[in-house]
């Protein structure tokens, strides 16, 4: 039988898995780019931080931070130094072939913005997972978490000066893949999410969009192509700024019945061991 001091702090966690598990599997999927790794991830770190509880910061801001630093010391041991993507591997995936614009023209609206949706957050995910995981870590803080420096270099667990090294180099990298190809930083540009729909399906990059009912996977705050106002209020300009770009992508959902799994885990004591 579990004694009261375990139910007692089994029953001060599950609010707590609650709380930050979308902003833990936001940086966990972003590193990972796969639902499965990251939902492993996620339970990992649930599990650890449920272990180490007594030095959990009751101050939400705070808790977050420290589960993300958990986070990436888990990713740190499970990701490979090298990226398995690279820029070359992501050109032949989504830009070898003739466009098509059919598959998105025979769509109706839901399912239309969802698709576009899919295909911008996969290929964006794509691009930073292209980078090396030092330099993956600090963009993700910096322009899809939005963390401050500070904040963001305890959470990867290293000095303000190298996060900031590791960020820079990031930002350079990506903008120098996105500059000349995506439609989003320049209209002008080859690459329009459109165009490339058919190609994603057919290769498996995106997976259809689901039939009947309301699409709720991912739920941006605008429709897709809705790029915010810009400096002389043409709400239809294109982002431009790569930073703009990924704090705009929506959060993704974390994997289906995560939180329930890991509840069930916790109350049936599944955690109390290391």
């Amino acid at each position: 039988m579990p004694s009261v001091l375990a139910k007692t702090r089994r029953e001060r966690f599950k609010p707590v898995i609650g709380q930050h598990l979308r902003r833990v599997y936001n940086f966990c999927f972003r590193m990972t780019l796969d639902q499965g790794r990251a939902a492993k991830v996620v339970e990992e770190v649930f599990h650890r931080a449920y272990l180490g509880g007594d030095d959990l910061p009751e101050e939400a801001e705070r808790a977050e931070l420290w589960f993300l630093h958990i986070a990436n010391h888990v990713l740190e041991k499970r990701l490979p130094r090298t990226p398995e993507v690279n820029f070359d591997v992501l050109d032949e995936t989504l830009r070898s072939e003739a466009t098509r614009t059919d598959v998105v023209r025979s769509l109706t609206d839901p399912q239309r913005d969802f698709l576009l949706w899919e295909l911008k957050q996969g290929c964006m995910t794509s691009v930073v997972n292209c980078l090396s995981p030092g330099e993956r870590g600090a963009f993700v803080t910096a322009q899809i978490m939005k963390l401050p420096d500070e904040d963001a270099a305890k959470a990867l667990g290293v000095t303000v000066s190298a996060y900031k090294v590791r960020l820079s180099r990031a930002r350079q990298k990506v903008g120098d893949y996105l500059a000349p190809r995506c439609e989003h930083v320049d209209p002008m540009n080859p690459c329009r999410c459109p165009a490339r729909v058919g190609t994603a399906l057919r290769k498996g990059f995106i997976a259809p969009a689901p039939t009947g009912g309301n699409i709720s996977l991912r739920k941006p705050a605008q429709p897709y192509g809705r790029y915010g106002a810009s400096a002389d209020g043409d709400n239809d300009a294109p982002q431009r700024d790569i930073a703009t770009i990924y704090g705009n992508l929506p959060e993704p959902e974390p994997a289906a019945g995560l939180l329930e799994k890991m509840i069930a885990n916790l109350e049936g004591g599944a955690w109390e061991k290391k």
